[in-house]
């Protein structure tokens, strides 16, 4: 099986900021995708917070990369998993998080919501169908 034909899913688990992680992973999954990679992301723990509307770093000297998760469904990113108990155990709910959107071609390129909240049971059957799974 090439690359290309394999799903790939990119865990991410740690907060925005205070490492490379979440800028590495995101660098890679587009990257992947640019490569035509079948892959989707997961959004757990801290991870929750990558997708975070208004961040704001100017206090951190760090740059602030969340606009570029706008980038995905340029990519074919289209499937953002988010944990649902991480989102409620850190006190966040759907509206707090980024409108992220694609155009599917496939329904006359209308704008559909990339962001799915799904339990943890969900999520763990998700991850059940990948052949890949990488871990930021």
């Amino acid at each position: 099986m090439s690359d290309a034909a394999k799903k790939f899913m990119y865990v991410n688990r740690r907060a925005p900021y205070g490492t490379v992680y979440a800028l590495e992973g995101l660098e890679v999954v587009l990257i992947g995708a640019a490569f035509d990679q079948d892959v989707c992301m997961a959004f757990i723990d801290d991870g929750v917070f990558q997708l975070k509307k208004g961040q704001d770093t100017k206090d951190s000297n760090m740059k602030n990369f969340s606009p570029t998760y706008r980038a995905l469904g340029d990519y074919e990113v289209t499937k953002l998993y988010v944990d649902k108990e991480s989102l409620e155990q850190r006190g966040l709910g759907e509206d707090d998080l980024m409108d992220l959107t694609y155009e599917d071609e496939d329904d006359d390129y209308n704008e559909k919501p990339s962001i799915r909240i799904v339990s943890r049971d969900e999520l763990a059957d998700l991850m059940e169908q990948q052949d890949v799974i990488l871990n930021y």
